[in-house]
């Protein structure tokens, strides 16, 4: 139960915190600070922590709260038991890049940044990217260490847990796409009446 609770306390810690930033803003920006600091708390509280415990070690010898949450999904993907090199260099990458990211997009929104939207598409295509390079590579080799026979490990730690690391960048992306494409047009139709 801890590790559910673990997980639960930090989306709503997110949750939270992302609301209180996003006050008097629209539905959508404060949505997306909600997932933002929900995002950034994972990355640096859950998974910040299991690449200390991969370089100490192995989250299969260690102990304590954060060790028994990877324990519980290396029932999953038994690669986050042990120091696997794919896996911790994709996480170093995550911890570090992601997390800071998702903390800039946070100070981009909120301050109202001309540098938003670059921020966001960039962390977006890395959150994607690491979904990518965390399974593909596995189901390219017949998914020899993910456990696709039990309804809970595969359908709600792998597909579910992880779909919502697509998910969420892809429609983010998508927002930023129309952002964009409405500053460029409406910067274009400012030149032509200039003219």
């Amino acid at each position: 139960g801890g590790p559910l609770l673990l997980c639960a306390s930090l989306l709503l810690a997110g949750c939270a915190l992302g609301l209180r930033l996003g006050r008097g803003r629209g539905a959508a920006d404060r949505a997306v600070l909600a997932w933002l600091c929900y995002d950034a708390l994972v990355h640096l509280a859950l998974e910040g922590p299991f690449v200390y415990l991969s370089f100490a070690g192995s989250v299969a010898d260690s102990e304590g709260l954060i060790a028994s949450l990877w324990k519980e999904y290396g029932k999953a993907d038994a690669r986050w038991l042990y120091f696997d090199p794919t896996i911790v260099s994709l996480e170093v990458l995550t911890v570090v890049l992601d997390g800071s990211l998702a903390l800039v997009l946070v100070y981009a929104i909120v301050t109202e940044k001309y540098y938003r939207h670059f921020i966001q598409v960039t962390l977006c295509v890395c959150e994607l990217y690491g979904g990518w390079m965390t399974f593909v590579p596995d189901w390219l080799v017949g998914s020899p260490n993910l456990n696709t026979d039990d309804w809970l490990y595969f359908g709600v730690y792998l597909v579910f847990f992880n779909s919502v690391w697509v998910l969420i960048p892809g429609l983010l992306l998508c927002q930023s796409w129309v952002e964009l494409k409405t500053m460029h047009y409406g910067r274009s139709s400012s030149r032509k009446k200039l003219q």
